[in-house]
């Protein structure tokens, strides 16, 4: 079983996105993320978080909330614990990334980018500022077949704000 973080900044009712299209062999290629990475030895989740914004971004965060903790099940991975942060804040100029192409992309514009379906989810609980959550999301492959929010079922297809 994997940690990892992602952070989503917000600023202006837009959200800083990555565009995963330049590493090789990437399980997210061609998707649209948030910014952040797997634990090194002895991080907490803010301590993961703050490094891989800076890496990624080539930005400090000077202001930051975490938001929930995603269960990722799946039929061909390890389980996954992402802790998600929002941050409004940052000092520093973006700097380009090694994964992908950095973008400002406002939440309509959400339902016509590729994520994984599961992060429409959260991206949702995100935007109506729901308190710190648990949510579980299962997938065959690609698709998503079960999702758990705060210990109770969801019905699918998700019909949120984005899906």
């Amino acid at each position: 079983m994997k940690n990892t973080t992602l952070c989503y900044m917000i600023q202006n009712g837009q959200y800083l996105l990555l565009h995963r299209v330049k590493k090789k062999n990437d399980a997210n290629q061609d998707k649209w993320i948030g910014i952040g990475g797997k634990f090194e030895d002895k991080e907490s989740p803010e301590d993961c978080m703050l490094r891989e914004f800076q890496e990624e971004t080539g930005c400090r965060l000077t202001d930051y909330r975490y938001r929930g903790i995603i269960t990722f099940v799946s039929d061909s991975a390890e389980t996954e614990y992402m802790h998600l942060f929002t941050a409004s804040r940052y000092e520093g100029t973006l700097a380009e990334c090694d994964e992908g192409v950095l973008e400002w992309v406002s939440p309509a514009q959400f339902s016509s980018l590729r994520f994984w379906e599961g992060d429409y989810i959260f991206l949702d609980l995100l935007q109506q500022d729901i308190p710190f959550f648990s949510l579980k999301l299962v997938y065959q492959g690609e698709r998503l077949i079960q999702a758990v929010l705060n210990g109770l079922a969801l019905p699918l297809p998700y019909s949120g704000v984005f899906s």
